[in-house]
């Protein structure tokens, strides 16, 4: 017998179902512990500041009180994204705020 899920497309699958069902935040809640939620806020609020590009590394990690190294692992995931994912990830991240 084999797990029910078993790679991440399976996970993101179940995330966008639990959506349909309004149940996101009780299935991410459950899901993650409250230090994975605060580091997946960091991470988000990384990825906006480095697709903004207005201030540097050492800035954003001032800013966000992080290390370096977390900002630079952050940037190298950015530098993947195609300009067209770029543009659009920072539509989506704007329209928080």
């Amino acid at each position: 017998m084999k797990p029910q899920y078993q790679d991440w497309s399976q996970i993101l699958q179940l995330i966008e179902r639990s959506h349909d069902d309004d149940l996101q935040s009780t299935l991410l809640t459950l899901l993650l512990t409250p230090d994975e939620r605060e580091a997946v806020t960091a991470r988000v609020n990384i990825v906006s500041e480095l697709l903004k590009g207005e201030l540097s590394q050492r800035q954003i990690s001032q800013l966000l009180g992080v290390g370096v190294a977390t900002i630079t692992r952050g940037s190298a995931e950015v530098k993947r994204l195609s300009d067209d994912d770029k543009a659009a990830l920072l539509r989506i991240l704007d329209q928080s705020e």
